[in-house]
């Protein structure tokens, strides 16, 4: 007896629930119709003579999905732009590294043409000089704009000119330096091919273009004189530029102002004031810019108040507040000798001195 719900007569045959629930596991959607590799003639065409009961349907050509598409297409362009890159990028090192160039120097002191002045207050020496607008130590020397070149960019040039910048900083500030006590932080900054040169200078000083250690940085005779107010005054610039495509040049252009006095003296002793001009011109290859490191070929150098009678080829020898330069010149010069370079002096202009 059927229960409260079923049909009066029972499930009817081929409805749910009745005797074709058995075949509801295999019974085939449109989608696996459609796949079938075989197919069924129909009626019509089976009434032809001894024609086949199936047949062979064509392999379906499935096309390829969106995401498969967008995916080919990234793989092309990436291709495409690693192999244009290749050929174009502007900051390979295709050219072959040129031979490092050793220094050359000029150094040339100035003489005063009186008195060196002199005052206690290094701050009014300061203000009563043309340094009066000059920016203390490293804030003097700011760095300019950079702009990519044709081989090098925008970050390339901009570590030649921080490089520039920190071995001027380190030759030109730094005390330990400056006080003739230590050289290995401007050493560090240089190539490795002109450290022979730059070892030789220290250790053979020599006024002939190419070994003097104050052609490489600032330094004075400890026994005369010392900082008399650690402020040191900076101006000038700096520019960056390309000459080939290995190799960047920055040339730099400072005046320093340091205020000086005897060694050892008290505090409230007169000081003066001491004038350098720099002029500096470095070279990078790629090696020195990954290596933070220079090529100093050209440096060019005016210091005073100094005494022409005096050898300034390893330190500066300054004349203090109320000194007067020693009578005679330079070296003489001898025209007949090979490999020399003549001993040059100059004036230091009265305008150049602070007005006390």
């Amino acid at each position: 007896m059927g229960g409260p719900g079923d049909p009066p007569e029972g499930t009817p045959e081929g409805g749910p629930g009745g005797a074709e629930d058995e075949y509801r596991s295999v019974v085939f959607d449109e989608s696996f119709v459609r796949a079938a590799r075989l197919q069924e003639y129909s009626a019509h065409e089976r009434m032809a003579d001894h024609a086949p009961a199936v047949r062979r349907r064509p392999p379906l050509h499935r096309g390829l999905s969106r995401q498969a598409l967008i995916l080919v297409l990234l793989i092309a362009v990436a291709f495409g732009t690693a192999i244009y890159m290749g050929v174009r990028h502007p900051y390979q090192a295709s050219v072959a590294r040129r031979p490092v160039e050793p220094l050359r120097m000029t150094v040339i002191p100035l003489t005063p043409q009186g008195k060196v002045p002199g005052k206690a207050d290094a701050e009014y020496l300061y203000e009563h000089s043309p340094a009066a607008q000059f920016r203390i130590g490293a804030e003097g020397i700011p760095l300019p704009a950079a702009r990519r070149t044709a081989h090098f960019s925008d970050s390339q040039v901009v570590a030649a000119l921080t490089t520039a910048k920190d071995y001027i900083v380190r030759s030109s500030l730094y005390p330990e330096v400056i006080g003739s006590q230590d050289v290995r932080a401007v050493r560090v900054m240089l190539d490795g091919a002109q450290l022979d040169q730059f070892d030789q200078s220290f250790a053979r000083p020599t006024a002939d273009g190419r070994h003097q250690p104050t052609g490489w940085l600032v330094r004075f005779d400890q026994t005369r004189a010392e900082l008399a107010d650690r402020r040191i005054r900076v101006q000038g610039s700096m520019e960056a530029a390309e000459t080939d495509s290995a190799t960047l040049e920055v040339s730099a252009d400072h005046t320093f102002v340091y205020a000086l006095k005897p060694t050892g003296s008290a505090a409230n002793a007169p000081a003066s004031l001491f004038t350098v001009r720099r002029e500096l011109h470095f070279r990078f290859d790629r090696d020195d810019l990954r290596l933070h490191q220079a090529q100093l070929v050209v440096s060019y150098v005016q210091a005073g108040p100094l005494s022409c009678a005096e050898d300034s080829t390893n330190h500066f020898h300054p004349l203090l507040a109320g000194q007067t330069a020693r009578s005679g010149g330079p070296a003489g010069t001898d025209p007949y000798a090979t490999g020399g370079t003549t001993a040059l002096c100059g004036t230091l202009a009265a305008g150049a001195q602070p007005k006390v």
